[in-house]
């Protein structure tokens, strides 16, 4: 099935991982399955930087049968060296140190659908020798102004964004799920019934925004608060849910110790929620929960945020702040409001004083950005890619 014929040339990307590659033998490009790695790797041979390109996708049989002895294999090429889905092929990590102390001229581009965690040789083989670089789907930065509803509904996957149809995208993602479930997760050595997983999955979506209660959601499957962690492990390890974990301070007052979670594209959450159109997601009680979770994945990857570095802060007397993180030395928060016009809550004072926030900006569905405190701004959503007060803040 043809799902679009347009590229979208991901500028900034690719600019990070040419400039990683100057400085480092290997660099890592981690993402969801589909996300548009592959992609981007041939984009930057494109470029015509490097003399020679040699591309080995595990898992394709006749590229396996030449990784059967890899060093002997890949020792002799020259120029930038390629490895796709490598977490299929893990053993070869240790065979990649050699090579690159052999010759430090080698560059080697390692694309793959699991995290560090997931692929753990990586970071122990080749500690010091690798760059990791973060892939997501598509985000506002990357698209055209007038295709803000399409990215937000559809999700930022390339195929279910450029689809030809909301029909055509919402049955992308469906047989994504299904692949996802009965190939993916399999190929990564994890044992667990895809209709196990579905249905925890499912349940995530009920959570989204929300404080993670692993308790309620083991006795809803007949599942023990220890599996039920490791099943949202293997969700955040493959770039599917975001884990915001609390921030913890010295404070007599009663912090929450639970993560909030998220599913990281809004076009997965709105399948599990049985949504395709604007006009379903307007009448579905998840419309704010959908709208807020796609913003804080705008705002963190627009500003390269790590996961180890953002989280929320809340007590249980009710004050909350959606996302806090440090920058420059400073600390500075971001309050997500699907409201036409945002005003100062309570919560939001709480904040700026409690945790000595530099600047607390509030983003909203519009499109003018307005002060409403002399520490506190509210930013549409449409200009955050271009908005010059964070752009100097944060960069």
């Amino acid at each position: 099935m043809v799902y679009f014929t347009v590229e979208i040339i991901r500028t900034k990307e690719l600019e990070k991982v040419s400039r990683r590659l100057q400085s480092n033998p290997a660099v890592a490009i981690l993402g969801p399955r589909q996300c548009g790695k592959t992609t981007l790797a041939n984009q930057l041979t494109r470029q015509n930087k490097y003399s020679e390109v040699h591309l080995f996708d595990c898992e394709d049989p006749r590229h396996l049968a030449r990784l059967e002895n890899p060093l002997l294999t890949l020792e002799p090429l020259k120029g930038l060296i390629i490895l796709d889905e490598i977490q299929r092929r893990p053993e070869i990590f240790p065979v990649l140190r050699v090579i690159m102390d052999k010759d430090p001229t080698k560059r080697f581009l390692l694309l793959g659908s699991a995290s560090r965690d997931l692929i753990s040789q990586t970071s122990e083989s080749l500690a010091g020798r690798i760059s990791f670089v973060e892939l997501g789907g598509f985000i506002l930065q990357e698209i055209e102004p007038l295709q803000y509803h399409n990215l937000w509904i559809r999700g930022g996957f390339p195929r279910s964004f450029l689809a030809k149809n909301q029909q055509t995208a919402g049955q992308w993602r469906i047989d994504f799920i299904r692949t996802f479930l009965e190939k993916d997760i399999p190929n990564l050595g994890i044992q667990i019934p895809a209709i196990t997983l579905h249905r925890f999955w499912t349940m995530l979506s009920h959570y989204h925004g929300q404080i993670f209660n692993a308790s309620e959601i083991g006795k809803s499957l007949n599942l023990t608060d220890k599996t039920v962690k490791r099943y949202l492990d293997i969700l955040t390890g493959t770039f599917l849910i975001r884990q915001l974990h609390p921030w913890f301070y010295n404070t007599k007052k009663r912090l929450i110790k639970s993560p909030k979670i998220y599913f990281r594209d809004s076009g997965l959450f709105h399948s599990f929620l049985s949504v395709e159109t604007e006009q379903q997601l307007v009448l579905n009680p998840r419309l704010g929960a959908s709208w807020e979770g796609f913003a804080l994945e705008m705002f963190v990857r627009q500003f390269d945020l790590n996961a180890e570095e953002i989280y929320f802060w809340g007590v249980h007397t009710g004050a909350q702040l959606d996302l806090l993180f440090s920058r420059k030395g400073k600390m500075w928060g971001v309050e997500l409001k699907y409201q036409d016009a945002p005003k100062i809550t309570p919560s939001m004072k709480s904040a700026l004083d409690e945790l000595s926030l530099s600047h607390l900006w509030v983003i909203y569905p519009g499109k003018e950005s307005f002060p409403l405190d002399k520490k506190i701004t509210a930013i549409g959503i449409h200009s955050l890619p271009k908005n010059n007060e964070l752009i100097s803040k944060l960069m």
